[in-house]
């Protein structure tokens, strides 16, 4: 990962529908879009949820299923151990970053055994103090959503982590709203800055909204980190495909945030760039006359236009050549010279 530039993953999650071609196919279209990671979730079921617990509104509506408990929809979302490896192996040979999600300590010692660069701590484990002092222990760079969190929880969070023995340096974290799809009037995006005022840390934005427009400017605000979820078909059943980018979508969407990130990496300075160097002479105007002038004349106001091209005495300097004497005849529309002004 070039951590030079805003870091773009690529989330698929479980919109591979516990199919383990689907989720190759994933991969191939994150990396082919350009993507720096492609980020899956590893959990257990048992481990994430009890039988009891009921789906979000959003995973009612786009499950489409008469099922309203989480359970069974997260059982058929697994990934097992060699699901694991055949992805890890998929993202080697595609020469892109394999990242996950784990939800329990049990899952993050996995992850951890697979050699995963880095831990990402979803939205909802921000407050899983055991959770966090796992991810702690194991010292590694930390990217941390903050949906549906206030700043204390926030501040919370950070000082396990940080404490833990993680430095602040290698912890960025994302705001987030956790409805899928976010509302545009609920982004509130200009909180990622304030946060990172506030708390003096890396933010990114992690993006649940329709469409690439957040996101790309979520970087020209300065994030550093870009997470979005991706599906190979939004009209898939799946708790999360309807909020997802298709394929087209997701590769506008990383040339659109490479773009920006190329914009706003200037000097920060007004000056003039080299592209646009060659262009003074044919947007800009020169004093010219509007009248043929002969030999002798005294330059008035009224014998003066500014026109194009910019390659003769610039309009600002017209108050000075009033009243000078031509030392030549001029013809009518012609640019007027310094050296043929006494």
């Amino acid at each position: 990962m070039n951590l030079d530039n805003v870091l773009i993953i690529a989330e698929a999650g479980v919109n591979h529908n516990g199919d383990i071609e689907r989720a190759k196919k994933l991969i191939d279209i994150a990396k082919k879009a350009g993507a720096d990671a492609v980020k899956f979730q590893s959990f257990k079921a048992d481990k994430l949820v009890s039988k009891n617990a009921k789906k979000a509104t959003y995973q009612i509506n786009n499950m489409g299923s008469s099922d309203d408990y989480q359970f069974n929809m997260l059982k058929s979302l697994e990934l097992n151990h060699m699901d694991h490896k055949i992805l890890i192996e998929e993202c080697k040979n595609q020469n892109i970053t394999f990242l996950s999600t784990a939800f329990d300590v049990d899952g993050v010692d996995y992850l951890d055994n697979l050699n995963i660069p880095l831990f990402k701590i979803p939205s909802g484990e921000i407050t899983n103090y055991p959770y966090l002092k796992r991810i702690a222990s194991k010292k590694k760079p930390v990217i941390m959503s903050t949906g549906m969190a206030n700043i204390n929880e926030i501040e919370e969070a950070l000082d396990v982590l940080i404490e833990g023995g993680v430095n602040k340096e290698d912890v960025t974290i994302l705001h987030c709203n956790t409805e899928y799809p976010t509302p545009f009037d609920n982004v509130n995006l200009l909180a990622m800055n304030w946060m990172a005022e506030k708390l003096k840390i890396k933010t990114g934005y992690s993006d649940h909204t329709l469409g690439i427009e957040v996101p790309v400017a979520a970087v020209a605000l300065g994030a550093r980190v870009i997470e979005k979820h991706f599906t190979l078909d939004r009209s898939l059943p799946g708790p999360d495909h309807a909020a997802s980018l298709e394929p087209s979508e997701l590769r506008d969407m990383v040339l659109a945030i490479r773009n920006t990130e190329e914009a706003i990496a200037g000097s920060g300075k007004k000056e003039l760039s080299e592209s646009e160097t060659k262009n003074i002479n044919i947007a800009r105007k020169s004093i010219h006359t509007i009248r043929a002038i002969k030999k002798g004349e005294v330059l008035q106001e009224s014998d003066l236009i500014s026109l194009r091209p910019g390659s003769g005495i610039s309009p600002m300097k017209w108050q000075s050549i009033i009243g000078k004497k031509v030392k030549r005849d001029y013809d009518k529309y012609e640019i007027i010279e310094l050296s043929s002004l006494s």
